[in-house]
């Protein structure tokens, strides 16, 4: 069969269907992300049935778990009312209620010509092709990509595409095991370059072009974990201006399986026109009523929950007067660091928080001192600007600590690096002999102690104290350029003038144990790393004379009585650590002693808040006996939830904290500080939309996907996990495509769902005027709220405006 095969039209339809597929990043700098990203040009809706037609994507949770949010009375007839008038559709109330009582059947791919194979197959005594494809394709993306855990890997001078080809042409394994002699022999004969590979592809099955986008995009999602991370070769690719095609490779292999396995055969009575026939009629029809139903529960619940949160948006605080701010404490403006901060403020009305970018606004990757290590400081969608290391201040002593340090990282890289890898137990005791059985034992039983700081590894304590993370003149253009950043960052926090006697800059991050997603726990601010070395890095700089006589010197003045304090709100146990407290002058000392046991008092009050979500609710009562158990879990090998992480986001407010303070938003909200009036060109409003907003989405995204759909976008069951490459990813269990997103454990309790799965609703305090020059200016704002990925409302004390079509209405 003979195709005539226009170029232009198939690079096209390759671009197009790779764009689709959004980047996963590796495990040790894991970030939230939203797997729908590439269709965000898309309306939710109409990427909803997409998904559903051409890969059996669910976008809702099941009928079932809406009917119990309609008996509770969460979803009222006002909210499925209101969600109908939306929609714009046949739909009414009757029907959605009678649907409740329904069996609906969940969506099912569109069938690719090995899914066929497998319908003549008898599965429970053969393997399935597909199951097959899928494991050979990742067992071998595994070893090419691997860079710290393979023992063999495959040639890896040419491209992906290539190095699969010559070693299928090779590979007898999966012709034994699925009785397929000739596999060898046609993967050598597959094409050379993989764009032409899938040309021969779609003219060999006779796929015409106007399906090439849906055929594309069906084969992609088969290997959608290995797609992601092509995704992310890309992304990374792009950050530093050049291209990586390796998208394009994997696409290539998946379709080159189709072709394997085609036995060239075309009469009506053929697996082909079987498979051609199926492919049509399901390509051409999809029954979409079973999804406008669901989707409208699932909007029902978004606006009852946007009715509660506009409640309390315009409540009177609840804390009466504030006074002149003794404190300030500055804190990521994670959902985990709402219930802190509402606490804090509780302890005195003298306590002012803020919420800004947990990288506090440092366009950094840092490298320990003494190490090659390297690590970016700030969210995945920027590149680094600047490279910092550590420092104490002398140069001379920061050479000795260097020397020192590599010779112990020499001794100990031999045997370290087992531990990140799976059944790393046994090969650390072959390694090292029976001598670490015991020490291994011992780090594996529960218990309290804290956690050994990766960045400290090869330090005496004595160096560890005496060095911190340093945005020295050198690496930042001198003094002025110390004072441009400084003064970004001020802006940016609101900090211009009523400063505290004590500045505390709060990052953050997760402690637990034996956990490969780790990094998804810390601070995605800072590329799934804690916020520690951001906080250190900005406080020693404001706290620099030089920097503050430069900044006198433009108008902004620190006053001499305000110091800076790092420090790192530890989200598991809610304790908060200090860093570099030596420098703190003595006449500040009163304030230090106070504003910690504010905060010990503060912590007590957030782990009772969470103690119920834990199953800790019997001891929330008592302070030691719950700060123990929350230590416990946190430093428990077999603990598979330390923490909620950001389960049950829903909002992101960007507003003064006069507007949400006192108000017990459920550790539901992203707070952002913003004061419109010390805004006036709208350029930090621009900043937040175009920064720290798509980051909420992309996190709650990446909640609501892993929930709805966790077998195409969360990584399962975490229990059965290995880990992938050192760091790539995890297989759940030894094999299958890498999954990417969430565990179940992050999202359930094993009883019921911990995470709503909600679109967020960002909420501005602004003038119209300010949000829409932004909306008008940014496409990728514009489709965000336009084809309603997220929901936009605007407060201010009139009441609430929402954004829909284009238009503000009241609400």
């Amino acid at each position: 069969m003979t195709m005539p095969m226009n170029q232009e039209t198939l690079h096209s339809a390759i671009a197009d269907a790779v764009d689709t597929i959004a980047p996963t990043w590796p495990l040790d700098r894991m970030i939230a992300v939203n797997p729908y990203w590439g269709r965000i040009g898309q309306p939710f809706a109409v990427a909803a049935e997409e998904l559903a037609n051409i890969a059996g994507s669910p976008h809702t949770l099941s009928l079932d778990y809406y009917a119990d949010a309609w008996r509770s009375g969460e979803i009222t007839e006002a909210d499925l009312q209101q969600a109908l008038a939306e929609n714009d559709c046949e739909l009414d109330l009757a029907t959605l209620l009678a649907a409740l009582e329904e069996d609906y059947l969940p969506p099912v791919p569109v069938p690719l010509l090995s899914d066929m194979l497998d319908r003549q197959r008898d599965l429970h005594r053969e393997p399935a092709w597909c199951d097959t494809i899928t494991h050979q394709i990742s067992q071998f993306c595994a070893a090419y990509f691997d860079q710290r855990q393979a023992d063999w890997h495959p040639e890896r001078s040419g491209r992906l595409y290539t190095s699969w080809r010559d070693a299928l042409g090779d590979d007898h394994s999966v012709p034994l095991l699925m009785r397929a002699p000739g596999i060898p022999a046609r993967a050598r004969a597959l094409a050379a370059d993989p764009q032409e590979q899938i040309a021969a592809v779609l003219d060999s099955l006779g796929i015409p072009s106007s399906q090439w986008y849906t055929y594309f995009c069906a084969v992609l999602k088969r290997v959608s974990g290995w797609a992601a991370w092509c995704a992310y070769l890309r992304w990374q690719a792009r950050l530093e201006e050049r291209e990586d095609d390796t998208l394009i490779d994997i696409l290539a292999i998946r379709l080159s399986w189709e072709c394997l396995l085609d036995d060239g055969e075309r009469a009506a009575a053929s697996t082909w026109h079987a498979w051609h026939t199926e492919w049509e009629e399901k390509t051409s029809r999809f029954d979409n009523h079973a999804l406008r139903v669901q989707l409208t529960w699932q909007r029902a619940q978004e606006i009852s929950y946007q009715r509660g949160l506009g409640e309390r948006l315009l409540a009177p605080a609840a804390t009466g007067t504030v006074v002149e701010p003794a404190v300030q404490a500055a804190f990521c403006i994670d959902v985990r660091s709402e219930v802190f901060r509402r606490h804090l403020e509780a302890q005195a009305g003298d306590i002012q928080t803020l919420g800004f970018a947990g990288f506090f606004g440092l366009p950094i990757s840092y490298a320990p001192l003494g190490t090659a290590a390297r690590r970016p400081q700030l969210p995945g969608l920027l590149a680094p600007a600047l490279d910092i290391s550590d420092s104490s201040g002398d140069p001379g002593r920061d050479a000795d600590i260097s020397t020192q340090r590599q010779g112990k990282l020499q001794a100990l890289f031999g045997w370290r690096t087992f531990e990140s890898v799976p059944l790393s137990s046994f090969t650390l005791v072959e390694s090292m002999g029976l001598g670490y059985l015991g020490k291994l034992i011992r780090r594996s039983l529960p218990g309290t102690s804290k956690p050994e700081a990766d960045d400290a590894l090869g330090l005496q304590p004595e160096q560890s104290c005496s060095i911190r993370p340093t945005l020295d003149a050198a690496t930042a253009g001198g003094v002025s350029g110390q004072a441009d950043i400084a003064a970004q960052v001020l802006t940016g926090m609101g900090l211009s003038d009523n400063f505290a006697r004590l500045v505390l800059l709060l990052g953050h991050g997760s402690q637990n144990r034996n956990n490969p997603h780790r990094a998804g726990l810390d601070c995605g601010a800072c590329c799934g790393q804690t916020g520690e070395v951001n906080a250190r890095a900005l406080a020693g700089l404001l706290n620099d004379p030089a920097v503050r006589a430069e900044l006198a010197q433009r108008g902004r003045v620190i006053p001499d009585t305000t110091v800076f304090v790092a420090g790192l709100h530890n989200t598991t146990t809610d304790e908060v650590k200090l860093y570099d407290l030596t420098s703190l002058p003595g006449s500040h000392m009163p304030d230090l002693e106070r504003i910690q046991v504010q905060l010990a008092f503060a912590g007590h009050a957030a782990r009772r808040e969470r103690a119920p979500s834990l199953g800790l609710d019997a001891v929330s009562a008592e302070p030691e006996v719950l700060l123990r158990a929350v230590r416990e879990r946190a430093d428990d090998w077999a603990q598979t939830r330390p923490e909620w992480g950001l389960a049950n986001n829903a909002a992101f407010v960007v507003a003064p904290r006069a507007r949400t303070r006192g108000q017990d938003l459920q550790g539901r909200s992203f707070l952002h500080d913003y004061d419109h009036r010390k805004d006036p060109d709208g350029s930090l409003l621009e900043l937040i939309m175009t920064a720290p907003m798509i980051v909420t989405n992309w996190i709650n995204m990446q909640y609501y996907a892993s929930t709805v759909d966790n077998r195409r976008y969360g990584s399962g069951n975490k229990t059965l996990h290995n880990v992938v490459g050192g760091r790539i990813g995890v297989f759940e269990g030894n094999g299958g495509d890498l999954r990417i997103g969430l565990p179940w454990q992050s999202l359930h309790n094993g009883e019921r769902w911990l995470h709503t799965p909600l679109r967020l609703t960002v909420v501005i305090e602004a003038p119209r005027e300010a949000i829409d020059t932004v909306i008008g200016k940014h496409d990728m704002v514009r489709q965000l709220l336009d084809n309603q990925w997220l929901h936009l409302m605007r407060v201010d004390d009139a009441g609430l405006e929402v954004y829909r079509g284009g238009q503000w209405q009241a609400q």
